[in-house]
């Protein structure tokens, strides 16, 4: 008889055991519960940490995630408002803000995965497909470099940005937030991963800076041509102010010495033709000494030097 109210007794402690085990649950910190009584949520959610208690077997605890947490798009391939074509792939950070109203609109996580891909792909596209190519993959004006070369500003051929990257990714999320405000949800953040051209794009884009490129070093070569030709001009043009400059200065000693030189000459001519005078005075007068007496009779040519001393004589 003991044995047998033994046995009861621990089997009302057992099935005690089971329905407290079944009735009590735990909230961690990062957690929030929704009670549902037989698949339909009941009472307010439980967002504070600590233990709770259900009505065994007939209630049940459904966990949320109270952390931030990942969307991970895939890549698409979308066009642009000029017609090009280029794959985008995205990814987010997203909150459950309200678990009641979440899990009556998304059930679980999985549900709300499946959602924003609908929400934040739809809106992508949308948005890329309302702006031009450089819009999407660049978020400001480059700064442009000057060339003290070229004299003007290199990337002057490039577009004008007026939204930008950034800027479409902030349109992005203000209006995904929008359609998923009634899912107890809230978007985060929303960042454009990576962009991809596609291959035809890519060729362009490659055959643009090429050409960009190509025509900048033949601005750069013209201006440099400019300038060589430039001082070789003004070498050609020093050259011949030296060498005229040279010419005159060697004109100028050539005509001091040829002045000197014929200085020198008429010098010694003046010298030499007054020795010849009084050498030809000499002889001729010893010629007389020797030829001539008070009963010589000569006949002289008028060209004969003797007449010209006779006569110079008088």
């Amino acid at each position: 008889m003991k044995n047998r109210k033994l046995i009861i007794q621990l089997i009302i402690a057992f099935i005690a055991l089971i329905l407290i085990l079944e009735s009590a649950y735990l909230v961690k910190e990062t957690e929030q519960v929704i009670i549902t009584q037989f698949g339909k949520p009941v009472g307010e959610a439980k967002m504070t940490p600590g233990l709770k208690f259900r009505i065994p077997f007939i209630q049940k605890a459904n966990y949320f995630e109270k952390r931030y947490l990942e969307w991970d798009g895939d890549p698409n391939q979308v066009p642009t408002k000029d017609k090009k074509f280029i794959f985008v792939d995205s990814y987010a950070r997203w909150q459950i803000t309200d678990p009641l109203q979440f899990f009556r609109r998304l059930t679980d996580e999985r549900g709300a995965q499946s959602r924003l891909d609908d929400i934040l792909d739809g809106e992508t596209r949308d948005f890329i497909a309302n702006h031009n190519i450089e819009e999407s993959v660049r978020t400001s004006n480059r700064t442009p470099i000057s060339s003290d070369l070229a004299g003007e500003e290199v990337g002057d051929t490039l577009m004008n940005i007026t939204v930008g990257r950034q800027k479409i990714q902030e349109m992005i999320l203000q209006s995904a937030n929008q359609r998923a405000s009634d899912l107890g949800i809230v978007i985060l953040d929303f960042r454009l991963k990576r962009l991809n051209y596609v291959d035809d794009v890519r060729a362009q884009v490659y055959e643009r800076m090429q050409s960009e490129r190509f025509r900048i070093a033949e601005r750069f070569r013209s201006e440099g041509q400019g300038e060589a030709s430039k001082i070789n001009g003004q070498k050609e043009r020093d050259l011949k102010l030296i060498q005229s400059e040279a010419f005159r200065q060697a004109e100028e000693i050539m005509g001091a010495a040829d002045a000197q030189a014929a200085g020198i000459y008429a010098a010694a001519y003046d010298r030499s033709s007054a020795s010849r005078n009084l050498y030809s005075f000499v002889k001729s007068m010893e010629t007389f000494e020797r030829t001539f007496d008070s009963t010589t009779t000569v006949i002289l040519s008028t060209k004969s030097e003797l007449y010209r001393f006779l006569i110079g004589m008088d």
